[in-house]
C-alpha cells in the first residue's frame, strides 16, 4: 500500500506556493498589491531558493515511497531513520516561540528599523551626529532612539523568554517509555542524569497512593523484566518507535498507535478536547492481532511492522497497516490516538510512538511562529506621520527658499556677513533637524509608558474578577489595547467557552405530555427557592419578603447590590417522597418576557407545566396506566441504551464513567426517577430499580448486541435481554434518524412537516413583525429609540434636550404551587388516556415538544423501542457477526445490518438536555451584535450540537434565517449562490452553517474558495463545526484578508484554540476547564467569557479614546510649539537660528509636556461604564475610527497652527509695543516657550479631559509649577559665555521683573481661552441643534429627521450623564440587562424628565 498524500511538510514546496500566490493574486487568502507581487514574493521567491534550499539545505521534503516504516521493537540500537531526510525523525521536544538565541537579533533590528517612525528618526539622527549640520545638538535624537529601540527589544526578549519557559514545562513532563536497564536513570539521557543524582540525595518523602498507584502496588512493581523496564522519560527524549505505558488521565506525549488497552474488549477511552474541542470520549480499539502487547513480555515476543502515513494536518482520517508474523492488517484512526489526548475512564494503555515533535498532529495545526501584532491605530498614526514628514520637508524647503531671498536681498550687501553663505543643501538638513521633533520621539515613549498605566487599569477592574475561581483579568501584551475598542467580529470557541461543559436532563417528551424535570438538578450555586423556602409559612396566602437580587437570581454578588420585591402566592406546600429525593421544592418563576430560560442557572417552567415528581406520584398512584407504563419504559431506556460504567466511591456513592456529558446527564436523570445503574460489563447491565411501592430490586438485563453511534447513523442501539426473556431493541438518536425508521412513518413524518410549517410560518410572521421595529445605524434592534417630539426633542432650537429611561420592573413574582392540589392528578389520567389513545396527536405533541425544546436551545433525542422476536433475531445475529469481523468494507456492512434491525419502531418519547451557558452569555452576544459586533462560532462539535448552543446563546434567534452547507448534499457551487440571493433579497438576521468536511473541499477548489469568503461578509453569524484547529486559524486569517478593515477577536479556552487565538488581531484566552494553554498565549486571560462585554465596550472604548486623543494631542502640542519657531524664522533671515533655549528645548517633551498626555491617556472615560453597558451602539465610536481620523486630524492641526500665530504674533507684537526689561532673543523665547508650556498643559489636562481626578489637577500644578522652577534654576546656574540667549539671571532679574511681560503673558493666554471657550461652546450648542457645520451634511440630515444614538456626539451623552436621574437610569438600565438576560428593549428617551442645558 502507498501513500501519495503527504502533509505539511510534504510535497509542495514553499517555492511552488509563492509562484500560485503570483498567478492567483485575487482568490488567495491573502490580498496582493503591487509591492506584494513585484517586490516582496520575488524576493521570498529568491531567498527560498538559493538561501534555503541551495546554501542551507532546506528543502522541501517529498513524500514517502511507501508510507512512514516503524518496527515494533522492545529497543533500537539506532534511532530509526527518516526516508525523506536521511536521517532520524525530529525530536519530540516542540518550540512555540518567535525567536532563537541565534536570530533573535538580526530579527528584531530589522523589524525595528523598518517601523515608520523609527525609520524616519534615524534617517534624521544619522545627519544630525554630523559637525556643523544641527542647531540643536548632535545627539538628541540618535541617543533616545537607541536607548527607546533596546527597549522594545528587551521587553520583546523577555515575552519571548516567557513562552520558551512554557515550552520547556511542556517538553519536559515525563512519560513511561520501555527502556533498558543500562540506560541512564530514569530514562533520562546521560548528560542529566546528575540532576537526577542530586535529586536522589534528598530525603526520600512517605509514598502515599495516588494516580501511579493502585490497589496498594506501586506500578514499577506490577510489570518487570530481566533487561527492559518503565522507565521515567521527559518528552523531549521520546523518539519514533519507542513504546509507552499510559495511566489513567495522563496526557499522550505523541501521536501512538494502541498497542493495548486495559479492560473490557481491549477499548481505550481518549479525550480529544484539546484537539477537536469535543467533549465526548472517543473510544480506541487496539489490533486484534496487538493484543499480546499487554505487557513487557509479550512486546518482546510480537514480531510487528508498521507502515503509516505520512504526517499531516487531517484530525479525522488516517491510513496504515501492520503486518503481524506475515499478516496484514488495516490501520484506521479508530487504533490511533494523537498528541494532546488524555486517557480516560481506562487503567493504562500501551502504544507505539509513530509521531513526534512538530509533526504530530496538534502541532501541525498550531499557528507556528506567529508574527508581532500591531494596533490598528498605528496604521492611522504612520498616514500622520507621513503627512507631517511631506509637512517638514515642505516648510524646511520654504525657509530654505527664504533664505536665498534674504540672502540675495540684504546678506551679500552687508559687509560683516561678508563670506557667511550658507549651501542650499546645508540649510535644509538644517531646517529638517529644527524641525524634526514635529514629529516627537518622546510619542512613542510615551506610548509605552500610557499603555503600560492602560493595563494597570484594566487589571485593578474588579468587575472582571471571578470569585468563585478567584481569577483575575491578566494582560499578556499591551501593545494592542487600543484594539479592544474596534473589533468587528468575534469568533469564539463553544466548549468551555460559551459553555460549562455541564448537561442538564430537563425535559421529556412522553405519551404527548411535556414533563419538567427538576429533581436533580444540581447548579452548583443555591436556588432561588433555597433562599426563600425558610420564612414562609403555611397557610398564608400571600406574603411579601426582600431578599439579595444576586442571591435570588444565582449569581455572584456585586458590589453595587440591589434589592428586589418577591411577591409569593399560594406557598401552602406538601412534600412528595420518591426514591431518589425527599422533598420537591419550588423555584423562581421571572417574568414571562425572559424567553431563554436555559441560559440562566434556574431552569424555569410555566405554573401549569407537569413535573416528573408530579409524574413519579402519578406511576405511584396508577401503575397499570397507559402513560405510567410508556413513562417506565422510557425511563428505562435511559437506563439501558448508552456505554456508560458505573464506579463505586469509597462512601458507597456510584458516579458514572461515560462517553459524552450527554449520557452522563441521561443516567443521572434515571438514576432520579427510580433506575440506577449499578453495574456493567460487556455482556450484561444491572440496575437497581424502585416500583411504585418503593421496594427496591436488582435486575440484570443482557446485553446481546450494541450498534455504537456514529456521526453519519446520527443514532444509537442497545439490544437486551430482558429479565421476563423478551429480547428488546432501543434505539436513540435525531429526529430525522428516528422519525423514518418508526412503524407508522409516514403518519409520523406528516405531522413532523405540519408542526415544522407551523412553526415556520410563526417565526415568518416574528420576523415581518421584527422588520417593522425600527433599526440603528447598521440595522440592529437599538438600545434607546429617539423619536420626534416627545422623544429627545432636538429641534433648532437646541436649548434643552432631555433624557427620560423607564425604570425597570423590579417586581418578580414567584410562583408556587402545592403538588397536592386536587384536580391535578385527576387530570393526568385523563391526559392519560387522551395522548395514549389517539397517535395522530401523540406525534403531534411530540413534535410541538421537540420544536419548543430547540427554541430554549434543549439538545433533543427521540427513544424508541420493538420487541424483537427469538427467530428474527437470531438470523439477523448471524448477519451482523459476519459485518463486525468483515476485513473489507466492515463499517458500511455494519451499518447495513444495523438498518435492517432499525426498522418498524414504536416511539417512547423525548428527552431534552440542557448544555448550560456559563452565566451572562445570552446577554453578552446580545449586547456585542448591538455593538455591531458580528459573532461566529468554531467548534469542533457535531452540527446539531452547534446550532443548539447558537440558539441558547442567541447567536441564532428564533427569526434567524439558517442556511447548512453541505458538501454531502451535492453542488455546493449552487449552495452557495442560492445563499448569496436570498441575502441579497433581504435578510434580517442570517446564519450560515458549515462543517470542516464542507470547509475543506471549499479551500481545495479556488473558484469554490472565492463564492464562499465573497459570501461570508454579507452574513451576520457563522456556525462552523467539525473544525479543525488549523480550520479554524484559516477563518481568522481570511476574514482579515477579504475585509482588512474588520478586526477580529478570537476567543477560546483550550489547546485547540491557540492557533486561531494567535491569527486573530486580538486573542482573548478564558483559564477554564481545558487547562490554560489558550490563557497563557492569548493576549488576555478572563474567567468568565461575560467579562468579554466590559473588555470590549467599556476598556475597549476607553483606551481606543485614551489612544487617539494621546495622537491627536502629541501631534498637536508639537505643531503648536513649533509653530513660533517657525514664523520666527522671519525675523532672523531664515538662518535657522532657534527661538527657544536648547537645554529647555531638550526637556520640554520629558519634563513639561508629558503628564499633560500621558495621564488623560490612562485615566480618561469619555463616558461612565454604566453608559456604555446600557447603550452597547455606542461602541461603533472605534469601528468607525471616529476618535482618530483625517477630518479630526485636520482639525487639530488647522487649531495648532492658528494658536501657536496668535502666541507669536501677539508676544512679538507686546515686545514692539512695550519693549521689555529684557529685549534680547531669550526674553522673547521665554515668553513663547512659557505660554507653549502653560497653554499646553491648561488644554489637555483642563479644557480637553473629561473625567478629571486629582491625579490630573495635581498632574497641572506639578507641571506648571515645575516650569517656574526650571526658570530659576537656569537663571542662576547658566553659564556667563557669548549667546544669543542672556538665560543668565534673565529670570530673576531683568525681564522676570517687568510687569510688561506678565502682562503680556496673561493676555494672551486669555486671548486662547476665550476663542477656545466660544468654539466649545458655539459647538455645543449647535451640535445639539443639528446644524453643526463640522458634522457633514448626513450628520445634520439626520438631526432633521431623527438620529440613532450611536450618532450623538460624545457632548450630549456627557451633558446627559450630568443629570443625576438620567445618571441613575441609565445604571439601572445596564444592571436590569446585566441581571436578567433580557432581550434589550425599547426604551424612549422622552423630553420630560431630565434638562440639558448648553451655554
Amino acid at each position: 500500500m502507498g501513500f501519495a498524500e503527504d502533509g505539511e511538510a510534504g510535497s509542495k514546496s514553499k517555492a511552488t506556493h509563492l509562484l500560485n500566490r503570483r498567478r492567483r493574486p485575487v482568490l488567495d487568502d491573502e490580498p496582493v498589491g503591487w509591492f506584494d507581487s513585484k517586490i516582496r514574493l520575488p524576493a521570498e521567491l529568491l531567498y527560498q531558493r538559493y538561501i534555503l534550499e541551495l546554501l542551507l539545505r532546506q528543502r522541501p521534503l517529498p513524500p514517502s515511497k511507501d508510507g512512514r516504516y516503524v518496527p515494533l521493537r522492545t529497543s533500537h540500537e539506532e534511532q530509526l531513520v527518516d526516508e525523506r531526510r536521511a536521517h532520524a525523525y525530529i525530536s519530540n521536544s516542540i518550540r512555540s516561540s518567535r525567536y532563537t538565541v541565534w536570530n533573535f537579533l538580526p530579527k528584531q533590528l530589522a523589524f525595528q528599523l523598518t517601523r515608520l517612525s523609527n525609520f524616519y528618526f534615524l534617517c534624521i539622527g544619522v545627519p544630525q551626529t554630523i559637525p556643523g549640520l544641527s542647531t540643536t545638538g548632535n545627539y538628541t535624537t540618535i541617543l533616545p532612539l537607541t536607548f527607546f529601540v533596546l527597549l522594545t527589544m528587551v521587553k520583546e526578549g523577555y515575552d519571548d523568554y516567557r513562552r520558551h519557559r512554557m515550552d520547556n514545562v511542556e517538553n519536559n513532563q515525563t512519560a513511561r517509555v520501555l527502556r533498558n536497564w543500562t540506560t541512564a536513570r530514569d530514562g533520562m539521557p546521560l548528560e542529566r542524569s546528575f540532576l537526577s543524582l542530586l535529586s536522589s540525595l534528598r530525603p526520600p518523602r512517605r509514598w502515599r497512593p495516588g494516580p501511579q498507584a493502585e490497589n496498594g502496588v506501586r506500578e514499577s512493581d506490577e510489570d518487570v523484566d530481566e533487561e527492559l523496564r518503565w522507565a521515567h522519560t521527559a518528552w523531549y527524549s521520546v523518539q519514533v518507535g519507542d513504546v509507552i505505558k499510559l495511566k489513567r488521565d495522563e496526557a499522550v506525549p505523541a501521536d501512538i498507535v494502541l498497542l493495548y488497552a486495559h479492560g473490557e474488549s481491549a477499548v481505550a477511552y481518549i479525550e480529544t478536547m484539546a484537539l477537536d474541542g469535543e467533549t465526548n470520549l472517543k473510544s480506541k480499539h487496539a489490533a486484534a492481532s496487538l493484543q499480546a502487547c499487554r505487557n513487557i513480555a509479550g512486546i518482546k515476543t510480537c514480531n510487528a511492522d508498521f507502515v503509516l502515513e505520512d504526517p499531516n494536518r487531517d484530525l479525522y482520517d488516517f491510513n496504515g497497516r501492520v503486518t503481524v508474523d506475515g499478516s496484514t492488517f488495516p490501520l484506521t484512526l479508530n487504533e490511533v490516538v494523537y498528541r494532546g489526548s488524555i486517557l480516560r475512564n481506562t487503567t493504562y494503555a500501551i502504544g507505539l510512538v509513530i509521531n513526534t515533535g512538530e509533526e504530530c498532529k496538534i502541532r501541525m495545526n498550531a499557528n507556528h511562529h506567529p508574527t508581532a501584532k500591531k494596533p490598528r491605530l498605528e496604521r492611522y498614526a504612520n498616514q500622520v506621520v507621513l503627512t507631517l514628514i511631506v509637512y517638514v520637508v515642505l516648510l524646511s524647503v520654504g525657509l530654505s527658499m527664504g533664505y536665498n531671498m534674504w540672502h540675495s536681498r540684504y546678506e551679500k550687501h552687508a559687509w560683516y556677513l561678508n563670506n557667511a553663505f550658507v549651501g542650499y543643501d546645508e540649510i535644509v538638513i538644517g531646517f529638517l533637524i529644527m524641525f524634526n521633533n514635529v514629529i516627537p520621539l518622546a510619542l512613542y515613549v510615551s506610548l509605552e509608558i500610557m499603555k503600560l498605566g492602560q493595563m494597570m487599569m484594566i487589571h485593578s477592574d474588579v468587575e472582571m474578577f471571578d470569585e468563585e475561581t478567584n481569577t483575575p483579568m491578566i494582560c499578556n501584551t499591551n501593545t494592542i489595547l487600543e484594539n479592544l475598542g474596534q473589533v468587528s467580529y468575534v469568533l469564539s470557541d463553544k466548549t468551555g467557552t460559551l459553555t460549562e461543559n455541564v448537561m442538564r436532563f430537563r425535559k421529556m417528551g412522553v405519551a404527548g405530555v411535556a414533563i419538567s424535570h427538576r429533581m436533580g438538578a444540581e447548579d452548583g450555586r443555591k436556588s432561588a427557592s433555597d433562599s426563600i423556602s425558610a420564612p414562609l409559612r403555611s397557610g398564608s396566602a400571600t406574603s411579601e419578603l426582600v431578599v439579595d437580587r444576586a442571591q435570588a437570581l444565582g449569581v455572584a454578588q456585586r458590589r453595587d447590590e440591589k434589592k428586589v420585591s418577591f411577591t409569593v402566592e399560594d406557598v401552602e406546600l406538601s412534600a412528595i417522597r420518591t426514591p431518589t429525593q425527599d422533598k420537591y421544592r419550588p423555584c423562581v418563576q421571572p417574568r414571562p418576557s425572559i424567553s431563554a430560560a436555559s441560559s440562566s442557572s434556574i431552569a424555569t417552567r410555566a405554573p401549569e407545566d407537569v413535573t416528573t415528581a408530579e409524574l413519579m406520584d402519578h406511576m405511584r398512584r396508577y401503575p397499570a396506566s397507559a402513560l405510567a407504563q410508556k413513562a417506565r419504559n422510557f425511563i428505562l431506556g435511559l437506563a439501558l441504551c448508552h456505554t456508560a460504567l458505573p464506579e463505586t466511591a469509597e462512601d458507597g456513592s456510584i458516579d458514572f464513567q461515560a462517553s459524552s456529558p450527554d449520557e452522563l446527564a441521561l443516567l443521572k436523570a434515571a438514576q432520579d426517577l427510580g433506575f440506577l445503574l449499578i453495574q456493567r460489563s460487556s455482556w450484561s447491565i444491572t440496575l437497581l430499580e424502585t416500583d411504585h411501592t418503593g421496594h427496591e430490586d436488582r435486575c440484570t438485563y443482557e446485553v446481546l448486541d450494541v450498534i455504537e453511534f456514529s456521526s453519519k447513523r446520527k443514532r444509537m442501539s442497545i439490544v437486551v435481554r430482558c429479565p421476563d426473556g423478551k429480547i428488546w431493541l432501543l434505539c436513540k438518536g435525531a429526529d430525522s434518524a428516528i422519525v423514518p425508521r418508526l412503524e407508522q412513518a409516514a403518519l409520523a413524518s406528516r405531522k413532523s412537516h405540519e408542526v415544522r410549517r407551523s412553526a415556520q410560518i410563526e417565526r415568518e410572521h416574528q420576523r415581518r413583525s421584527e422588520q417593522m421595529e425600527p433599526r440603528n445605524s447598521f440595522g440592529a434592534r437599538p438600545s434607546l429609540t429617539i423619536r420626534r417630539g416627545s422623544s429627545l426633542d432636538i429641534r433648532p432650537d437646541p436649548r434643552r434636550t432631555t433624557l427620560d429611561v423607564p425604570k425597570p420592573n423590579r417586581e418578580v413574582r414567584v410562583y408556587t404551587r402545592s403538588l397536592d392540589v386536587p384536580g391535578r392528578h385527576q387530570g393526568l389520567a385523563t391526559l392519560d388516556v387522551d395522548s395514549v389513545a389517539d397517535d395522530a396527536a401523540m406525534f403531534t405533541q411530540c413534535f410541538q415538544h421537540l420544536d419548543e425544546f430547540a427554541s430554549e436551545g434543549l439538545r433533543t433525542l427521540l427513544f424508541a423501542h420493538k420487541i424483537i422476536p427469538a427467530a428474527e433475531y437470531a438470523g439477523w445475529k448471524k448477519l451482523y457477526q459476519d459485518a463486525t469481523t468483515s476485513l473489507v468494507n466492515r463499517q458500511e456492512r455494519i451499518e447495513a445490518a444495523a438498518e435492517m434491525i432499525e426498522q418498524n419502531l414504536d416511539l417512547l418519547g423525548a428527552s431534552a438536555i440542557e448544555d448550560k451557558l456559563q452565566q451572562g452569555v445570552p446577554d453578552t452576544i446580545d449586547k456585542l451584535r448591538r455593538a455591531n459586533v458580528k459573532i461566529w462560532m468554531l467548534t469542533g462539535d457535531k452540527r446539531e450540537t452547534a446550532i443548539n448552543i447558537a440558539h441558547s446563546a442567541r447567536i441564532c434567534k428564533p427569526e434567524s434565517d439558517l442556511f447548512v452547507l453541505d458538501v454531502t448534499k451535492g453542488d455546493l457551487d449552487g449552495q452557495m449562490r442560492d445563499v448569496t440571493t436570498d441575502l441579497q433579497n433581504g435578510c434580517l438576521h442570517s446564519v450560515v452553517v458549515i462543517d470542516g468536511q464542507t470547509l475543506a473541499a471549499v479551500e481545495e477548489d479556488i473558484v469554490l474558495k472565492h463564492i464562499f469568503y465573497t459570501l461570508i461578509p454579507l452574513v451576520d453569524s457563522v456556525i462552523c463545526c467539525r473544525a479543525s484547529p488549523a480550520q479554524k486559524a484559516g477563518i481568522v486569517k481570511a476574514i482579515r484578508a477579504r475585509i482588512p478593515d474588520a478586526l477580529t477577536l478570537a476567543i477560546g479556552d483550550g489547546a485547540n484554540d491557540i492557533a486561531m487565538i494567535q491569527a486573530s488581531h486580538v486573542g482573548v484566552g478564558i483559564s477554564g476547564k481545558e487547562g490554560l494553554q489558550a490563557a497563557r498565549v492569548a493576549d488576555y486571560s478572563i474567567a468568565q467569557f461575560r467579562f468579554l462585554q466590559r473588555l470590549l465596550l467599556v476598556h475597549g472604548r476607553w483606551n481606543y479614546v485614551r489612544t487617539a486623543k494621546f495622537v491627536l494631542a502629541t501631534f498637536w502640542k508639537e505643531m503648536f510649539i513649533y509653530m513660533a519657531q517657525a514664523c520666527y524664522q522671519r525675523s532672523d533671515g531664515y538662518t535657522g537660528t532657534s527661538l527657544y533655549e536648547n537645554w529647555s528645548l531638550t526637556v520640554l517633551n520629558t519634563l513639561f509636556t508629558s503628564l499633560c498626555v500621558i495621564v488623560p491617556g490612562i485615566f480618561e472615560q469619555d463616558l461612565k461604564a454604566e453608559t456604555l453597558l446600557a447603550v452597547p451602539e455606542l461602541y461603533v465610536f472605534g469601528q468607525r475610527n471616529m476618535g482618530l481620523n483625517l477630518r479630526k486630524y485636520l482639525k487639530w492641526m488647522v487649531l495648532a497652527t492658528a494658536e501657536g500665530m496668535i502666541i507669536w504674533f501677539v508676544s512679538w507684537a507686546a515686545l514692539k509695543l512695550n519693549k521689555f526689561g529684557d529685549n534680547g532673543l531669550f526674553a522673547l523665547g521665554d515668553l513663547c516657550f512659557s505660554l507653549a508650556i502653560v497653554w499646553t498643559n491648561y488644554k489637555l489636562l483642563i479644557l480637553e479631559t473629561h473625567h478629571k481626578t486629582l491625579i490630573v489637577g495635581i498632574s497641572f500644578l506639578v507641571t506648571v509649577t515645575g516650569w517656574w522652577a526650571w526658570n530659576l534654576l537656569m537663571s542662576g546656574i547658566y553659564s556667563d559665555n557669548l549667546s544669543p540667549y542672556d538665560v543668565k539671571y534673565g529670570f530673576t532679574k531683568t525681564f522676570g521683573n517687568d510687569l510688561n511681560w506678565w502682562l503680556a503673558l496673561i493676555i494672551t493666554f486669555a486671548i486662547l481661552l476665550v476663542m477656545e471657550m466660544t468654539y466649545k461652546s458655539l459647538k455645543g450648542y449647535l451640535t445639539a441643534a443639528g446644524v453643526w457645520p463640522l458634522s457633514g451634511w448626513r450628520s445634520r440630515a439626520r438631526a432633521i429627521h431623527g438620529r440613532n444614538v450611536e450618532e450623538l456626539d460624545v457632548g450630549l451623552w456627557q451633558e446627559m450623564e450630568k443629570d443625576p436621574d438620567v445618571r441613575a437610569r441609565l445604571k439601572g438600565l445596564a444592571d436590569r440587562v446585566r441581571y436578567w438576560d433580557v432581550e434589550g428593549d425599547d426604551v424612549t428617551i422622552d423630553a420630560t424628565t431630565s434638562r440639558v442645558d448648553f451655554a
